[in-house]
Parts: C-alpha cells; sequence; structure tokens
C-alpha cells in the first residue's frame, strides 16, 4: 500500500476519507481533489502533495481526445514519517499552518524517483520489505524537502486534529461516507465527547442527524434539482442504492424513483 496506480478508461468520482500524506504524479488524463476549504487540479506531469486526515471528492477525467487515466500515488505513512524523523533527528517545534494540499514543481530528481519504483506499482502483489519501503519513503522525503524546504512542518506535523467548531464541520462534511468513530477524531474529540457535545449542538444523535441530513438533501436534489436518485446516493453518504431507497421510503414514503417521477410529470 506504499506505491500503488490508478489506471483506468473510465471517469471516476469517490468521496473519501485520506488518512495519510500522499504523493501524486499525474501520468496520464486530469485529476481534482476536492474538500470543504480547497480545490486543486493537475494534468498529465503534474504533480501534488495531499495532507493527511482530510475528507474530499476525488474526479478522475481523461483528457479529451485520450480514453485512459492514470495516476501513481506514494503514500506517506506515518510510521514511516516518524521512524525518519528519529534518525535523521528532525524536530518540528511549530504546527503546520499553511494550505492542506501542495502542488509540487516537477523535476529531474523526483521524475526519476518516480521511475524508479514503477516496478513496485506494476508488481501490486510482490509485498516489498519494510526496510526497502523504508528506504524508499525516505528518498522521496529527502526529495521533495529539497525541491520545498517549507514541507518539513507540513510532513513532520504529528499532532492530532485539534478541537473545531462542530456544527461548522458537520454542516459542510454531513456527506462523507466514514464512520462515527472518524468524524470524533477529525474534529479533535474523543468519541464519548464528540456524542455530548453533538447532542448538545443539533438535540439528536450523529447518527440520526446525519441520515436526516442525508435524506432531506436527496428530497432536494431529486425534486428541486431534478437529479436521478442513482446520480447522488453515493455522494449523499449512501452505501448501496437499495440502502437509500429503502431510506428515503422510509422517511419521505415513496421511493426515489417515485419522487423523481412526480417531479418530472
Amino acid at each position: 500500500m506504499l506505491f500503488y496506480s490508478y489506471l483506468t478508461t473510465i471517469r471516476k468520482e469517490k468521496v473519501c476519507f485520506l488518512g495519510n500524506n500522499k504523493l501524486v504524479l499525474q501520468v496520464r488524463g486530469q485529476f481534482t481533489f476536492e474538500t470543504p476549504a480547497q480545490k486543486i487540479s493537475m494534468q498529465t506531469g503534474e504533480m501534488i502533495l495531499i495532507g493527511k486526515n482530510q475528507l474530499g471528492q476525488i474526479t478522475k477525467n481523461p483528457l479529451p481526445g485520450d480514453d485512459h487515466y492514470e495516476t501513481i500515488v506514494i503514500s506517506l505513512q506515518e510510521e514511516f514519517l516518524r521512524r525518519i524523523a528519529l534518525e535523521e533527528q528532525i524536530e518540528v517545534r511549530e504546527k503546520y499552518h499553511g494550505p492542506s494540499n501542495v502542488h509540487i514543481p516537477a523535476n529531474d530528481f523526483l521524475m526519476g524517483y518516480f521511475q524508479s519504483i514503477l516496478p513496485y506499482v506494476r508488481n501490486p502483489s510482490d509485498k516489498i520489505a519494510d526496510d526497502m519501503g523504508l528506504l524508499k519513503v525516505k528518498e522521496v522525503v529527502k526529495l521533495l524537502l529539497q525541491t520545498r524546504p517549507e514541507l518539513r512542518n507540513f510532513l513532520f506535523d504529528f499532532s492530532g486534529p485539534h478541537k473545531i467548531d462542530l456544527e461548522k464541520f458537520m454542516i459542510s462534511n454531513y456527506h462523507f461516507n466514514i464512520t462515527i468513530e472518524k468524524f470524533a477524531e477529525l474534529t479533535g474529540r474523543s468519541l464519548a465527547a464528540f456524542k455530548r457535545d453533538f447532542q448538545k449542538t443539533f438535540g439528536m444523535t450523529p447518527r440520526v442527524w446525519l441520515q436526516e441530513k442525508r435524506l432531506t438533501e436527496a428530497q432536494y436534489l431529486i425534486v428541486k434539482k431534478s437529479m436521478k436518485p442513482s446520480a447522488i446516493y453515493l455522494d449523499l453518504g449512501f452505501e448501496t442504492l437499495s440502502h437509500f431507497s429503502h431510506s428515503f421510503k422510509k422517511k419521505f414514503g415513496k421511493t426515489p424513483s417515485e419522487w423523481s417521477a412526480s417531479a418530472t410529470a
């Protein structure tokens, strides 16, 4: 899981949680990563460094005239970054406060590095040894710091998410399909504190509120925006269309398809 590639001939959109820092090289096509706070895109030959502990939507598109899309991703896992910090005696005395996602200027050294990991990318079934994985992660970290020295705090900030405005965060991120435990972590709270603060803020439990919020938004998109149920259920945090339809009918008395048909009649 340190080095991997996405190769496809179709467009994909994925709402996801990224727990580790990731360095992404765009081999073919266009990549866009959008969070409530930032939208960053890149095309063939460009690189971005994506920060840890983010919720976002990834859109992958082949470019006009091309039917293929490919990225190579390096997962900069915190376990390895901590080991590098110890071995290299790297100290970070202040928390990183810059953008969560950063364009990385391409250069011969970084492009050569990506060429060196192609065997691992092309043979994902062959498990890489920990010492070799650490060596390759250490190499790319040094190249990143050589290219952008100010990324030191970005890469070696091991602090957890600080306690943030729960109401603002949840209203911006309710559609992400992650666990209640992960929502608690991202707002800088223990699970018990999160549930307690959530009840005070919204007057109901997190699970009930999330279900209500997602279904209400679904009804709005279907009725007011004429969107198809199959086009919205994943973006609203439902894992399957059948689960979405069942929950929707239980709340509104009709299936999403029935609402959609009546809205266009």
